[in-house]
């Protein structure tokens, strides 16, 4: 038991596809954010707390640095703007497999302007049969930057997440816990249903419809035996709609039951989920259409 609690706000950031979210389901030890191999699932801040003997960590995923070309990726970049303000630490991950480019000196640059400690996480090194590669990825790294720590970890396997909490909790400040023992994230059930709902269509379908589906829930019934959920997902395109609904409905079918099953672990109750497809042409230029798919309803900025 350590003699004074250690506190903070420890935002994870990086590339798309960084492995962000596993690595927050990962150290939190529960899932919390949905999880997918395509750019851009994340598409909100997502809270994930870890509470453990004499400190209490509060992590905050977000969405990948990226090029913003509609309003929906606009939106995302101002949260990834905001979740590098007023933070205690930045975990910056990178997937180790890649190749140094550009765009990952840009992401650099961009979390180091805060003046926050980074520390850069090289993630899914269980994918690298020589760990030597590791030595000039960080070299390239070090060049433009020089982080608090470098740690390698694979958040799919849980490797390295021991020495990655203990680096994180060396460098947090003593603070009070901001939340209860046995909070976990700040996702209300209705939005984390939409979620797992678009993680098994993401999971499902081809490569054109990810960027393309939005879920919304439009009915939410709780009685004591049974929760049912109504809830559509949407897409931009007649085509889209035909591969998420599939022959005969059995894409949707797939869908429905994988989702369906995920929210009857978490949430501990019997799901009756009720799904339909529809098509919206340009939903993420929609302004008022976005502001629904974050309950913050975040009013982002338009560069434009």
């Amino acid at each position: 038991m350590k003699d004074h609690f250690k506190s903070g706000f420890v935002s994870l950031v990086g590339r798309p596809n960084a492995g962000k979210s596993t690595l927050l389901n990962a150290l939190v030890g529960q899932k919390v954010a949905i999880v997918a191999d395509k750019p851009q699932t994340t598409r909100t801040a997502i809270q994930g707390v870890l509470t453990i003997d004499g400190a209490q960590i509060v992590f905050v995923d977000t969405p990948g640095i990226h090029r913003p070309d509609s309003q929906l990726n606009k939106r995302l970049m101002d949260t990834v703007r905001n979740s590098l303000e007023e933070r205690d630490l930045l975990l910056f991950l990178v997937d180790s497999t890649a190749p140094f480019g550009i765009q990952d000196q840009r992401a650099a640059d961009l979390v180091h302007k805060t003046g926050t400690p980074v520390v850069l996480v090289l993630n899914k090194v269980d994918l690298l049969k020589d760990k030597a590669l590791l030595l000039p990825l960080i070299e390239q790294y070090k060049a433009g930057h020089e982080f608090a720590d470098y740690v390698p970890v694979s958040a799919l396997r849980r490797k390295g997440l021991d020495e990655l909490r203990k680096v994180i909790l060396d460098r947090l400040p003593e603070g009070p816990a901001y939340f209860p023992e046995d909070y976990v994230t700040d996702q209300p059930e209705r939005f984390l249903a939409a979620e797992l709902i678009r993680e098994k269509v993401l999971a499902a379908t081809r490569q054109e419809v990810p960027h393309s589906v939005a879920v919304v829930v439009d009915q939410w019934e709780e009685t004591a035996r049974l929760t049912r959920i109504f809830a559509t997902i949407r897409v931009e395109r007649p085509g889209q709609k035909a591969i998420v609904i599939g022959a005969k409905g059995a894409m949707l079918k797939k869908i429905g039951t994988l989702a369906r099953e995920e929210m009857e672990r978490l949430f501990g109750v019997k799901i009756y989920l009720d799904l339909h497809v529809r098509v919206q042409p340009g939903w993420r230029e929609q302004a008022a259409f976005l502001n629904t798919l974050d309950w913050r309803t975040m009013a982002g900025k338009d560069d434009s």
